[in-house]
């Protein structure tokens, strides 16, 4: 019986010391990041995440601050288009566009501050990623 479980044990080692492994193959790996950026350049919204919070200031202006997340892995994003809506009581009461220039590289984030006068008891902001454009 220990010669049995034995000898089960040895071969088991052995099987599994011969097993080959996968060697890494350059152009598959090019290929396959070609398709991927490919796709990050054609959905950028996909890729930028959007958050952030607002608050009356004391000249009466409704500041949102945010926060743009590139999740992508091998394209920029510049020319970033986020649209604010404001609310009152659960109505639209006004919208403002916002276009930032600036880069923002793979993995990376962008803060910015929006203040705009709004009218008296706006409640709540909605903030969202209109379109953006993929760094060459």
């Amino acid at each position: 019986m220990k010669k049995t479980i034995l000898f089960f044990l040895i071969t088991t080692v052995l099987l599994s010391c011969n097993s080959k492994e996968k060697k890494f193959d350059e152009h598959t790996y090019q290929e396959q990041k070609i398709s991927l950026a490919q796709h990050e350049k054609e959905s950028p919204k996909a890729f930028l995440k959007l958050s952030g919070d607002d608050h009356r200031n004391i000249w009466g202006k409704t500041v949102y601050k945010g926060i743009i997340k590139n999740t992508a892995s091998v394209v920029a994003y510049k020319d970033v288009r986020v649209k604010l809506l404001y609310y009152k009581n659960g109505n639209l009461v006004a919208n403002h566009e916002e276009l930032f220039d600036n880069t923002i590289s793979p993995n990376d984030e962008f803060d910015f501050k929006a203040k705009y006068k709004t009218p008296r008891g706006t409640d709540s902001v909605a903030a969202y990623i209109m379109s953006a454009k993929a760094v060459q």
